[in-house]
């Protein structure tokens, strides 16, 4: 069993996942503040190795550590659910133990997807999870695996993450989808059936350096601040990129996909909001500062 040495922390933050879209804000947001931060992506740091945490805690001693890595494939993971169990899940057990050892605050951030969607209305941090896809089985373990191996906890659940930086991120994000289908004159099906709070990166960066700042540890939902169907989502994307598009609407019957997702994934904000955070943004608001902010994300290179 590996040790991991306890030393006094110094005030320094470690985002794991640091080239994704909300990794690029976190990392951005905490030294606005004044932190400390040392950032990794997926190919400085294999959260699957424990002999590699363990490294990266030896070299840095964080005070914080806030892991964005992740298996985010929904529709691949029905096909190697043991790869999304063993990033999703046990790598975040070894990361806990970590944070535990070294005294450290960990927050990890899980998915509206650990709901079935059924619930017909927002849902609260109180809801009891019911993973309909072995992506969602596989983050719930995380949030379990944490839950039981650190006592400084924050899980925070978001949905439908997108940031300028998405631009060029491997994966991408669904606003860079519509822009570029309008911009190759491409026609777009989106569902219409399924709805979502899609979360502003840069917004949910502030609200997590603030629940670290300022909240008791915990779970918490941030999630967008506008509830829309997938369809009007992408209307208001090419409406804030001032395009014209051929989207056409479809539904959960027509558009079939290998996992299952949530119909409703709408994310409740009242327990950050009862604590003083500031509300997020309309979707409006935040495509609007998306549009701009796009343009000036450079190419990270061939």
């Amino acid at each position: 069993m590996l040790r991991f040495s306890v030393r006094r922390n110094i005030l320094r933050a470690l985002v794991l996942g640091a080239g994704g879209q909300l990794g690029t804000e976190l990392v951005a947001e905490l030294r606005r503040r004044g932190i400390t931060v040392v950032g990794l992506s997926r190919e400085e740091l294999d959260i699957t190795s424990r002999e590699a945490i363990a490294e990266v805690f030896q070299k840095h001693v964080p005070g914080w550590v806030l892991n964005c890595a992740a298996y985010n494939h929904v529709d691949l993971a029905e096909k190697e659910p043991e790869t999304a169990m063993r990033v999703n899940g046990v790598a975040v057990h070894s990361l806990a133990v970590a944070c535990q050892w070294n005294n450290s605050v960990l927050m990890h951030f899980s998915t509206d997807h650990v709901f079935d969607g059924d619930k017909g209305e927002s849902y609260m941090e109180e809801d009891a999870p019911n993973p309909p896809s072995a992506y969602a089985v596989s983050k719930l373990a995380g949030e379990l695996y944490a839950r039981v191996s650190i006592e400084k906890l924050y899980v925070v659940r978001v949905a439908g993450v997108f940031g300028p930086a998405g631009r060029y991120t491997r994966r991408g994000n669904f606003p860079e989808l519509v822009i570029r289908k309008a911009e190759e004159h491409s026609p777009l099906k989106v569902v219409e059936d399924f709805f979502a709070t899609p979360t502003y990166a840069p917004a949910l960066a502030s609200r997590c350096a603030d629940l670290l700042q300022r909240a008791p540890f915990g779970t918490y939902h941030i999630g967008g601040g506008s509830k829309v169907s997938w369809y009007e989502y992408a209307l208001k994307i090419v409406a804030a990129a001032g395009l014209d598009a051929d989207i056409q609407p479809s539904n959960h019957r027509e558009y079939k996909t290998a996992a299952r997702r949530p119909r409703n994934a709408e994310l409740s904000n009242s327990k950050i909001e009862a604590l003083g955070l500031e509300k997020m943004p309309t979707l409006e608001q935040a495509l609007s500062e998306y549009v701009e902010l796009r343009k000036n994300v450079k190419h990270p290179g061939p």
